[in-house]
């Protein structure tokens, strides 16, 4: 079993209305242009895919999508876009279940790798990514670099949205490596928030580059952003592709 929390039915319901920024067409351009490079003229198969915010507009793209998903909520929701022989779903989690057929591309956005909670599965989710990949193929995982260097002593609290309609902050462990963001979103009109949060297991990238060598996957490139901008020391996040050798 999967140590990654289950989304429920409501907030499946609410997922893509929460996430219209995250789905428009600019932040979504230089994603899709990315991974269809990447998975040129094969399949390409998406971890924790979700409502299908970046799966169904790459599959409109010409690209052949298949998905895994551990919420059987949050794939009713990517149903309603799509049927079944156009973009299949296997309901399960992203260390263990296995789609038939092989691969050009696995991907994994959204830092959604944090959902698994231990090292241990984290390994195993890059190992079901590298048995699924023909030979050279490619991983590739979107991921926030952990906020550490903005911590003062003593303090583990960072905030990392402060608006009219949301306030989301992130506190750490920093001996099991655990953050947990907390949300308040402001639903309606009457000014109650709506309280909601989730766990996750941050990783460094050097960490993630360990996890492929155990999986067999070389680290082929890594940049700031879906742009191809180069990834440096003050990057907030990557994105890190590693290659199945031939």
């Amino acid at each position: 079993m999967t140590s990654s929390e289950l989304w429920t039915r409501a907030t499946a319901d609410r997922y893509d209305a929460e996430e219209t920024e995250a789905s428009s067409a600019a932040v979504l351009g230089p994603t899709l242009t990315f991974l269809a490079e990447l998975a040129g003229d094969g399949r390409a198969l998406e971890f924790a895919i979700g409502t299908g915010r970046v799966a169904v507009p790459l599959r409109e793209r010409g690209v052949p999508v298949a998905g895994i998903e551990l919420s059987e909520h949050m794939a009713a929701v990517l149903r309603r876009k799509t049927d079944e022989d156009m973009l299949p779903v296997v309901i399960g989690d992203m260390t263990t279940t296995v789609v038939p057929g092989e691969f050009t591309l696995v991907y994994l956005v959204y830092n959604t790798i944090t959902n698994l909670l231990t090292q241990n599965e984290q390994v195993e989710c890059f190992r079901n990514a590298a048995r699924h990949l023909e030979p050279g193929g490619r991983f590739v995982i979107e991921l926030g670099v952990p906020p550490l260097r903005i911590l003062p002593p003593g303090q583990v609290a960072v905030p990392f949205d402060v608006s009219e309609q949301h306030l989301g902050f992130d506190t750490f462990d920093l001996v099991e490596q655990i953050l947990v963001s907390h949300h308040f979103t402001r639903d309606g009109d009457d000014g109650r928030y709506r309280r909601d949060n989730s766990r996750h297991r941050y990783a460094w990238p050097a960490e993630l580059d360990l996890m492929a060598r155990i999986a067999g996957l070389e680290l082929e490139r890594r940049v700031a952003d879906w742009d191809g901008s180069p990834f440096t020391q003050d990057s907030a996040k990557h994105i890190s592709v590693w290659r199945k050798p031939t």
